[in-house]
């Protein structure tokens, strides 16, 4: 088998597959971050605890209800959405008028306050989280060994990030939403209830961030700091795709966790920031990021 640069395959595309799996996770909350930010105008700090919370809610099923990884797949996002919905009605709602400042460090403080109440409960140990069985194991691939549950994150968060690009840019329900924040009482002269839509906005943002804390679950240990050692990443990720650009949150999400699996193979002293010093690269030469419109 071939060697590139003395690099053996299956070590190259085994940093390859953790980029891609990172890259997912990226990707994923770089979409609810574009969305609630690009739709709402709220940079949501909190985002990070969000996904934290998804995961400890699929923990909890499990261990105190027996409710099973797939059931979790659809019952975490509802109800994590659901304390974003309370969060947003109690708290966001009242910054939209201000600058972006106020709702950066009233989700920043949440944020603190939600990994203290999971910390002071379960400790900063990490939990186990099983891989469901139907996904265990994995698949020779002659030059690489894929495990199943890698390989099934990478599809569903593929399929999740197309969909909701999809939703946003090529359907009415997007259209709505899009004019909702360009135009708010427009909208509601058509009869659309533009505070209820907005708010679901965000509830689906945050959906998002706990469907990729069950993702993440059964392949890092749950634990309280899990956001908070991922959402610094993400946010660079945003800023180089474009603060509330979809797409560009997509694609960039995906291809720096695929730069940053390449950088530790060749260069692993420098993988823990060859990201910021992309988005430092990317914000000399385009501030308003690589898919972002300049304002």
């Amino acid at each position: 088998m071939f060697e590139l640069l003395g690099i053996p395959p299956q070590a190259l595309f085994g940093q390859l597959l953790l980029g891609l799996i990172n890259g997912s996770f990226y990707a994923l909350l770089s979409l609810g971050l574009a969305v609630i930010f690009g739709l709402l105008n709220i940079i949501n700090f909190a985002h990070g605890a969000q996904y934290m919370m998804g995961a400890f809610v699929a923990w909890m099923l499990l261990n105190y209800l027996g409710i099973n990884y797939w059931a979790a797949l659809i019952l975490v996002p509802v109800v994590v959405g659901i304390t974003g919905v309370v969060i947003e009605r109690l708290f966001i709602a009242r910054l939209y008028h201000l600058d972006h400042l106020y709702g950066l460090l009233l989700t920043f403080g949440l944020a603190l306050i939600i990994q203290g109440l999971f910390r002071n409960q379960y400790g900063i140990s990490g939990l186990p989280y099983q891989i469901p069985e139907q996904l265990a194991g994995g698949q020779n691939l002659g030059f690489m060994f894929l495990p199943n549950y890698r390989g099934w994150v990478i599809g569903a968060s593929l399929v999740t990030c197309i969909a909701t690009w999809f939703v946003i840019e090529k359907t009415r329900l997007g259209a709505y939403l899009r004019a909702a924040t360009e135009n708010p009482t427009l909208v509601g002269a058509f009869g659309i209830n533009v505070p209820r839509m907005i708010t679901l906005t965000y509830g689906f943002g945050v959906a998002l961030a706990a469907f990729a804390g069950v993702l993440a679950a059964p392949i890092y240990s749950v634990n309280p700091n899990m956001g908070a050692d991922l959402i610094i990443v993400v946010f660079a990720v945003v800023v180089i795709g474009g603060m509330g650009s979809i797409l560009g949150s997509i694609i960039t999400g995906f291809g720096l966790g695929l730069v940053e699996g390449l950088t530790k193979v060749f260069y692993p002293e420098g993988s823990a920031v060859v990201i910021f010093v992309i988005m430092a690269i990317v914000l000399l030469v385009k501030p308003a990021g690589l898919f972002g419109r300049a304002s």
